[in-house]
């Protein structure tokens, strides 16, 4: 079994994630790896890295599918101690002219960017060592402001908000897509949204379970808005003025994933890309 720490992040095989892998090569002192679902491409991202001087590990991860998210947490208990980060980045958003239908891209949406995040955190979490930091990658999208109606606002906001309970907002959100009346129960009509807002909401469920953990209490989870970075993703940012790019976009992941021991006021939280704390609940921040 290796020594080394270990770093994971995933979804990196381009974008933010690329670059946040590419910031720990040369900041975090242990092994990191560039996870990706299609080998060519992780494995083609590696390489770029290595002509850099840089020595990311690859190994394959789709977080949507349960065999892989279990294989890769094989590989993990076999040849390491445990976890100590993990940057959950993987995500997709389809574009403002797709031909998808709006249910779809709800069911889609929501099963890739919460539900495999969910699957990711379920198997990984037990694997966190102690100190270890966890980085969900949410978004201005992520913004509880961004949901329209007040008694879902209520709900994703609620104190005593579950992990089983966010799930069945996600899932009502998806039924009332197929069913075309979501924007009448309150829903934006935008699945990231939706997804990204479930994320926010799931890390303060999550850092208040390690909290009450005697044993976990110095693991330390954060929610970001990475800013609006130049990536497909964001269809390298068409008429929203001049993007950062991903090394910019990568730098409030690679702070959050690295606070030092002991970290109390960065901790469960919502963190903008300036690497200030905004309050979740209230914070609104307005763009088109």
């Amino acid at each position: 079994m290796c020594s080394a720490k270990l770093a994971i992040v995933t979804g990196s095989n381009k974008g933010i994630g690329y670059a946040v892998v590419k910031a720990l090569c040369d900041q975090f002192d242990g092994d990191v790896y560039l996870t990706a679902r299609d080998v060519s491409r992780g494995e083609k991202a590696v390489q770029t890295l290595n002509v850099l001087g840089l020595k990311p590990k690859f190994h394959q991860l789709d977080v949507t599918d349960d065999g892989s998210v279990a294989e890769f947490k094989r590989f993990v208990e076999k040849n390491y101690a445990g976890i100590n980060v993990l940057v959950n980045n993987a995500a997709i958003r389809y574009r403002e002219d797709s031909a998808v239908s709006f249910a779809e891209q709800a069911a889609e949406t929501s099963r890739v960017n919460y539900f495999a995040l969910r699957r990711v955190c379920d198997a990984l979490f037990p694997l966190l060592l102690p100190g270890a930091r966890v980085v969900n990658v949410s978004s201005c999208a992520g913004l509880l402001s961004r949901i329209p109606g007040d008694g879902l606002r209520a709900e994703f906001s609620s104190p005593d908000l579950t992990v089983e309970q966010l799930d069945g907002l996600v899932e009502r959100f998806v039924n009332s897509a197929a069913a075309v009346n979501h924007e009448q129960s309150g829903w934006p009509s935008s699945a990231y949204v939706v997804s990204k807002v479930a994320v926010s909401a799931l890390t303060i469920i999550q850092q208040k379970e390690f909290d009450v953990d005697p044993r976990r209490k110095d693991i330390v989870v954060n929610s970001v808005h990475p800013g609006y970075v130049d990536t497909d993703m964001t269809s390298h940012m068409v008429g929203m003025g001049i993007p950062l790019s991903i090394d910019q976009g990568a730098e409030a992941l690679v702070y959050l994933a690295l606070l030092p021991e002991g970290e109390q006021r960065v901790k469960g939280q919502y963190v903008w890309n300036d690497k200030t704390v905004k309050n979740w609940r209230e914070f609104v921040f307005e763009y088109n």
